[in-house]
């Protein structure tokens, strides 16, 4: 799993810049306001996620934890893809994102390209208490629950299950897990559990 990548921009383009590390150019999506500060020739960190397709497969990278594991809970919501949850991020800092959620204000995702009413209304529900981000800029006390479901996906993705699959897998054991199970590997055993031995092939498709 590529979880960052550190190197030399050699291309930027709308949407993504291309990494060169220890001689290969790694594409990776990113944000505007990621391409804005890219230039070439200079270092570039990034924290990144593969996304698993059935026929590709493709980074997306941020500047911070933070803004990875946001990404992450948001392609976690029913009706929200890797494209639109960089449109969210595009839009909205962190911040905004988690006063919207806190205020169950669902107007900021409304004006984002490709999120219709119905999905804005989704991403408030279901990040509601999951999205543990202070909205002034302040520190969480305990590890996001956004970027600990972002890791039990990964987990899963690595498994060989679709990104799609081990998001709605964790998602839907993540509402009901105890705290004493509100771990990485708590969560993934009860994710495994719930997808069942049955669907695995399928779900490797």
């Amino acid at each position: 799993m590529i979880a960052s990548l550190r190197g030399t921009v050699s291309y930027t383009a709308a949407d993504s810049v291309v990494l060169e590390v220890a001689g290969v150019g790694y594409l990776v999506a990113v944000t505007p306001e990621v391409v804005r500060t890219a230039h070439l020739g200079d270092e570039l960190h990034l924290h990144t996620t593969l996304i698993v397709r059935d026929d590709s497969l493709s980074l997306v990278g941020f500047p911070t934890r933070e803004e990875l594991a946001v990404f992450s809970a948001l392609v976690a919501v029913s009706g929200v893809g890797p494209k639109s949850a960089l449109g969210v991020l595009a839009a909205l800092t962190v911040p905004q994102i988690a006063d919207a959620v806190a205020q169950e204000d669902d107007a900021p995702f409304r004006r984002v390209s490709g999120i219709g009413p119905k999905t804005a209304k989704l991403i408030v529900v279901q990040l509601a208490g999951r999205l543990a981000v202070a909205p002034a800029g302040g520190n969480a006390a305990a590890e996001a629950p956004a970027q600990l479901d972002g890791q039990v996906v990964q987990a899963l993705v690595g498994l060989g299950w679709p990104e799609r699959v081990a998001a709605d897998a964790v998602a839907a054991v993540a509402e009901g897990a105890p705290d004493a199970e509100r771990t990485v590997s708590g969560l993934l055993r009860r994710a495994l559990a719930h997808l069942g031995p049955a669907k695995a092939g399928a779900g490797r498709g």
